[in-house]
């Protein structure tokens, strides 16, 4: 039988730029190497999640200025309860169960890094998330 924490870390993308010292907080250690691989491995996901919250709020977001979208975008995830607790999920369900009890050693503080990362990718990916006329789905 095949071992989920290697299937799981397998599947996770590296990223070049996101460097674990000895000099970095654990968290900050943590968030390079557990939460920005999950967030990049997610982020297809994520990014259609928001395209349903879009849809699910009377597609206001295409009405708005750049300025007042990426607002909207830091609104939801700070804000909408429902919405941040599904994006924790997402990240979290991807997590090894050493990592998970790390993460609920300092939950707080590890959200908020996470949140910020997510909030940041959705944001520099307005362009992905232009109202597409052939995508109706309801």
């Amino acid at each position: 039988m095949e071992n989920r924490e290697t299937n799981l870390l397998a599947i996770r993308p590296d990223i070049l730029n996101a460097r674990v010292s000895d000099n970095m907080s654990n968290d900050e250690q943590f968030q390079n190497k557990t939460i920005r691989p999950i967030i990049k491995l997610q982020n297809e996901l994520i990014i259609e999640v928001f395209r349903n919250y879009i849809r699910k709020r009377k597609n206001t977001f295409y009405d708005l200025s750049t300025e007042n979208r990426l607002s909207f975008i830091e609104n939801a995830i700070q804000k909408d309860m429902k919405f941040r607790n599904g994006l924790k999920g997402m990240i979290i369900g991807q997590f090894t169960v050493d990592e998970y009890s790390f993460y609920t050693q300092n939950s707080s503080a590890l959200n908020k890094r996470m949140m910020n990362i997510v909030k940041g990718h959705l944001q520099n990916s307005l362009q992905l998330l232009e109202y597409d006329f052939s995508y109706r789905r309801a």
